[in-house]
């Protein structure tokens, strides 16, 4: 009696133990679904972050004593006169400070995924006018663009197969039935509303495009869309809305260059055998 007696204490014991085991194994499970990343790949992107903030407090350290507290990432319009009308004096005595300045900034945000880069754009035609604003535009999207996809590479599949698993599997797809003619489709994306821009940085190397396909199809393909928020930043003045950006002939050209840049892939596969 007394054997059995023991037997029954020994097994609730080992049940309890098991259950024991088996929260813990379910907290585990559950911390790693909350943490895809490995301390390495953490270390990594606060590596890639710390870079950027020493450049940039390198380069306000060269610039004159002053009061700098209008310095901040722009989120309105309101936010975007005041960044402007301060920083304007600064662009011909400063002119290297403020380039250097602006691209980091700018390619900070299009690293991390930071929204308000169409700000930055419309302060590019601002203080620069449409030529160069485009050009240093096109430069820091597409520097940006860059070092998001590489920084994708090293730790962005958990992270975007946890934030937008549908969306990455029909990028997926829509990149494997386009393979021959993948350029076209990269401008496509670029050049329409079709996917988030900060999508295609981010997903565009864990789908396999290869680089110097995504190089390409970033650096022209975002001319069209630079030029128009650059031009309304030179009469910032007028802009009411972001809205007002993008009226229905400016999203039907881009649509239309879209298309054209996607035609020959269309014929090519229309004619094969």
């Amino acid at each position: 009696m007394e054997q059995e007696q023991f037997e029954t204490r020994s097994s609730s014991s080992s049940m309890r133990n098991d259950d024991y085991n088996g929260e813990n194994k379910v907290e585990s499970l559950a911390l790693s679904s909350k943490f895809p990343l490995t301390c390495w790949e953490i270390a990594g992107a606060s590596g890639v972050f710390l870079s950027f903030a020493v450049g940039l407090v390198g380069v306000y350290l060269t610039l004159p004593d002053s009061d700098y507290s209008f310095l901040k990432l722009p989120r309105t319009l309101e936010d975007l006169h005041i960044l402007r009308d301060n920083i304007e004096g600064y662009t011909s005595d400063y002119t290297i400070q403020v380039l250097v300045g602006y691209c980091m900034v700018y390619i900070f945000m299009q690293t991390f995924m930071i929204p308000g880069t169409v700000f930055m754009s419309l302060l590019a035609g601002s203080l620069f006018g449409v030529l160069r604003g485009v050009t240093l535009v096109v430069f820091a999207a597409t520097a940006g663009a860059s070092s998001c996809y590489f920084l994708s590479n090293l730790i962005g599949r958990p992270l975007i197969s946890s934030l937008w698993p549908d969306k990455l599997v029909f990028f997926q797809e829509q990149v494997a039935k386009r393979r021959n003619g993948l350029l076209n489709y990269m401008l496509f994306l670029r050049l329409t509303p079709t996917l988030p821009n900060m999508f295609i940085n981010v997903a565009s190397p864990i789908v396999n495009v290869p680089y110097h396909i995504f190089l390409l199809g970033t650096s022209i393909g975002l001319i069209p869309a630079a030029y128009v928020t650059v031009k309304a930043g030179i009469t910032l003045g007028e802009l009411q809305s972001i809205g007002d950006l993008y009226d229905i002939h400016s999203i039907g050209t881009l649509f239309l260059i879209g298309l054209a840049s996607i035609t020959p892939t269309l014929i090519s596969k229309k004619n094969a055998p």
